[in-house]
């Protein structure tokens, strides 16, 4: 199999050949056969397996990093390599609470809630899971997350539950299948991480065409599952994905995706598929989880907003767009403001003041410049930041929509390019406002994924204000939600579970059905709350900071080494970055 080295290309799919069908029998014959194994593993031999994947992974980094680089044509000067930084750090936090809740099974029987579980007032069961640590507390400072469970649940219910696959073990070994995600390296590993480890199941991947040039990178970094037999990685495109889906081996399948390839593997493509759509039919009847992305609304709260804090939410916001050139299915899609606010006009003139400072992104993602132009067809209008030159494509911000028209393609389909939008909604108040910005979100806009609501210090002490925020957290219909801080966080963190709000049906799937990242295993999440402060003290966390690259790049050295000593170089490349400023 092809090696790639640090300098070396990307390889295409000619370079890395597809799979044979018979590579593909043999890999399910070899999962088949270590299966029952897998199901069999204590948590103190899985943890082994986790050390000895920190320590592979280690060595293989500076490749990943390198390769993910030239294939999004991002130089090794570039900022905005702190994006791949950022994608190892995720990818090395994930690992390290899996350990920790692993040597928890083996000493109590079950992971341990870092935090309290208790009722809401309403019943509702909440965990917290940040802060956990002292950096924490050093890194995320006045930073919260919780996971809150599905109603019904009672606190003493949610901690016997977590772990359940690690109890009395009565169920068989299974195959899931995997169809990689092309746009962010650390996606793809935390699914079948997830799948394994969560799930009791052993794994085959299909890597995504986009990005196949990882997969041997993550065979190395990953050998302690490989060659234990209990994942398998493949290659190819939609004839050996449909080969694997239809193979009598796999028992469940697993995308991080498009809600159009969901849907052309359920019900089938063309106008049969719709035909078997329409009738709710599924051709496919595996159980079947996905995330496959969202249009995520951005809240904005109005308030008592000084120039400072403008700026400030300014770079938050266009950092939602900026970041993977917003190839991500948490990229900020639309703006939601108060109609009259009278700050209204002056945030969104500092939001493309930040943008026209940004140097525009390679679109690498397929199909990027059609869906790009499908937008810019329905909204002439748009206005973009940087030019279209090549292989780049300007950042692009369409302000004031019309939030009542029921046609918008903005509210219906997600613009998976570095094209986001604005509307405003009219209220008689900050609190009637974020009451109707909820139910516009929860019945206009396309996805449960992520939402966010920014939202001033100030606004929070009119007691209305504060409730109608706490009632926005529990009513959005969301698998996160993030107050201050782009919900990206929810997979960042690596402790709260991920995925679209419970209760999508096949034929309206919308963000897709199930968790991953779920590193605590609750065993019924229902969403994710974050809560950061207005002003972040983390400044290097937002692209437009020039220590955004090395602060990501310490970050992920000192979330692989687990080392205290490590930890004084990220805090003073965090101060270092607050003094710094913007590019």
């Amino acid at each position: 199999m092809f090696e790639p080295s640090a300098t070396s290309p990307p390889p295409s799919m000619l370079e890395i050949a597809p799979a044979t069908r018979a590579d593909m029998d043999a890999a399910l014959q070899g999962l088949n056969t270590h299966k029952a194994e897998w199901v069999g593993l204590d948590a103190y031999t899985r943890a082994a397996l986790i050390e000895q994947i920190q320590r592979d992974l280690i060595a293989v980094i500076p490749e990943w990093v390198a390769l993910s680089l030239e294939a999004k044509g991002i130089t090794p000067d570039d900022v905005a390599r702190g994006d791949e930084w950022g994608g190892v750090t995720i990818m090395f936090r994930v690992l390290r609470q899996l350990k920790q809740a692993l040597h928890e099974v083996e000493a109590h029987g079950r992971p341990q809630p870092p935090g309290i579980v208790a009722a809401r007032a309403d019943g509702q069961v909440m965990a917290r899971v940040l802060p956990a640590r002292l950096d924490d507390h050093l890194i995320f400072t006045r930073f919260t997350a919780d996971v809150w469970l599905d109603p019904g649940i009672t606190p003493d219910e949610a901690t016997a539950t977590m772990g359940a696959n690690y109890g009395k073990k009565t169920h068989h070994g299974q195959i899931v299948l995997v169809l990689g995600a092309g746009n962010y390296s650390p996606l793809t590993p935390m699914d079948f991480l997830h799948k394994l480890f969560q799930e009791d199941q052993v794994v085959i991947v299909k890597m995504n065409e986009a990005n196949a040039y990882l997969g041997p990178l993550y065979e190395r970094g990953f050998r302690a599952l490989v060659e234990r037999g209990f994942l398998r990685i493949v290659y190819g495109g939609a004839a050996e994905a449909d080969y694997l889906i239809q193979h009598p081996l796999v028992d469940e399948l697993h995308l991080t995706g498009s809600d159009k390839t969901y849907e052309a593997i359920v019900f089938g493509p063309g106008e049969e598929g719709k035909r078997h759509k329409a009738l709710c039919q599924p051709i496919i009847t595996k159980r079947f989880t996905a995330e496959l992305g969202c249009i995520t609304p951005v809240i904005v709260v109005p308030g008592p907003w000084t120039e400072g804090d403008l700026r400030h939410h300014a770079a938050n916001i266009a950092n939602m767009l900026v970041v993977n050139a917003g190839f991500n299915c948490v990229t900020a899609r639309l703006l939601v403001q108060h109609q009259s606010w009278p700050q209204r006009w002056a945030l969104n003139r500092a939001i493309g003041q930040v943008l026209a400072q940004m140097p525009t992104r390679k679109a690498y993602y397929p199909r990027a410049q059609a869906i790009y132009d499908d937008f810019l067809a329905a909204h002439p209008e748009a206005e973009c930041y940087g030019s279209a030159r090549g292989d780049h494509l300007p950042w692009t911000f369409i302000p004031d929509l019309e939030a009542h028209d029921e046609g918008e393609i903005c509210f219906q389909r997600e613009a998976f390019c570095s094209l986001f939008a604005e509307t405003g909604i009219e209220a008689a108040s900050p609190a009637e406002f974020i009451d109707r910005a909820v139910a516009f979100c929860n019945t206009r806009l396309w996805g449960t994924l992520t939402a966010t609501l920014i939202v001033h210090p100030q606004s929070l002490r009119d007691p209305a204000v504060a409730a109608a925020v706490e009632r926005a957290v529990a009513n959005l219909r969301y698998g996160t939600v993030s107050i201050n801080m782009w919900s990206v966080l929810g997979i960042f963190l690596g402790v709260t579970p991920w995925g679209g709000f419970p209760g999508a049906q096949i034929n309206d799937i919308q963000s897709g059905i199930g968790f991953t990242n779920n590193t605590h295993m609750f065993a019924r999440p229902q969403k994710s709350v974050i809560r950061a402060p207005f002003r972040m003290p983390l400044v290097p966390l937002i692209i437009n900071n020039r220590h955004y690259h090395t602060f990501y790049e310490k970050l992920a050295y000192y979330e692989a080494s687990e080392s205290l000593l490590r930890l004084p170089g990220v805090a003073l490349e965090a101060l270092t970055g607050i003094g710094a400023g913007k590019l």
